[in-house]
């Protein structure tokens, strides 16, 4: 069984910017990339908003009234893509599926295919500040899906992942900005630690783990600071941090591991080291209950706020 990276493709710039990212990811582990698109029978408004982008369905309809057939009026621009791809990023092999369906199902059943090794989907930049607008499509796979997905924002470019030029100018050529881990060390999972670890390795990069730990209550009420407290909570912080990682520093001795354990809000710090990385990691367990699945506090505020790719890996 050959694995595969997957691509949501919708035609927008969103999803354009996604289809381009992951042709980057699988050069860089060496898979196939699968561009999957999805048409919806009979349109809805929320389903015509989110995957990833308003418009989209306007643009399929319009490629489908200039008297080509629907059918092929429909595989043009995946066709398209597709082509483009494989001139810019040559030796990956760039497939394109075509179905029909609501697109978080569809979109959420090709994630927990065997073959796909993650889930690739743009969602819009916000206008004038950094950071995501998820739509609902967006939203929904990432709380269902049992594979990585990875959120791209639109016009996001291959030179933001790198470090600036000596001249100071965008460019792939130097290194990779740092890739950075948001992690829990009360909760660690593997799944999470080996994606983090693998995408750092392929990248030739850092790999900053950024920990948020609870502020003392007496924060909250105004009361004096308790300076040794505080050192003694830092102090055990760190240890519990290197403690956790120190397994993975075995098994990656090549990766460059940077400790942040920080006081305050987890999401807060995340969101301020996105600015200098090249993928942002974190995890989501894996929920199965009545009421339905769920993505969390702090990675539901990194995907919304995240300057740099978000990659969510799903835990048990």
């Amino acid at each position: 069984m050959v694995l595969t990276v997957v691509a949501g493709l919708d035609g927008s710039p969103e999803s354009r910017a996604a289809a381009e990212w992951a042709a980057r990811e699988a050069k860089l582990r060496g898979l196939p990339l699968k561009l999957v698109t999805v048409r919806e029978p009979v349109p809805e408004p929320m389903a015509q908003a989110a995957l990833l982008g308003a418009g989209t369905q306007q643009h399929w309809s319009e490629r489908s009234e200039t008297g080509v057939p629907p059918a092929e009026g429909w595989g043009s621009v995946p066709r398209e893509t597709a082509e483009g791809l494989r001139l810019r990023h040559p030796g990956v092999d760039v497939t394109v599926e075509q179905t029909n369906g609501r697109p978080s199902e569809v979109l959420a059943r090709v994630a927990e295919d065997a073959d796909a090794e993650l889930l690739v989907l743009g969602s819009r930049g916000l206008s004038g500040i950094g950071g995501f607008l998820v739509g609902s499509v967006g939203q929904m796979v990432v709380a269902h899906a049992e594979t990585p997905v990875v959120l791209v924002r639109a016009g996001e470019q291959a030179a933001d992942e790198h470090a600036m030029d000596p001249a100071g100018i965008p460019s792939a050529a130097p290194p990779y900005r740092p890739v950075v881990l948001g992690l829990d060390t009360g909760h660690p999972h593997d799944a999470v630690m080996e994606f983090a670890f693998d995408a750092a390795a392929r990248r030739s990069t850092a790999l900053r783990v950024v920990h948020g730990w609870s502020l003392p209550p007496y924060f909250a009420y105004g009361m004096p600071v308790d300076l040794e407290l505080n050192a003694e909570l830092r102090r055990q912080d760190a240890a519990a941090l290197a403690e956790v990682l120190r397994p993975w520093r075995q098994k990656f001795p090549s990766v460059e591991v940077v400790e942040e354990p920080r006081p305050g809000s987890p999401a807060n710090h995340l969101v301020d080291a996105s600015r200098e990385a090249s993928l942002l990691v974190v995890g989501r367990r894996i929920r199965r209950s009545p009421l339905g699945a769920h993505i969390g506090p702090v990675t539901h505020a990194v995907l919304h706020h995240a300057t740099a790719p978000v990659a969510v890996v799903p835990h048990q």
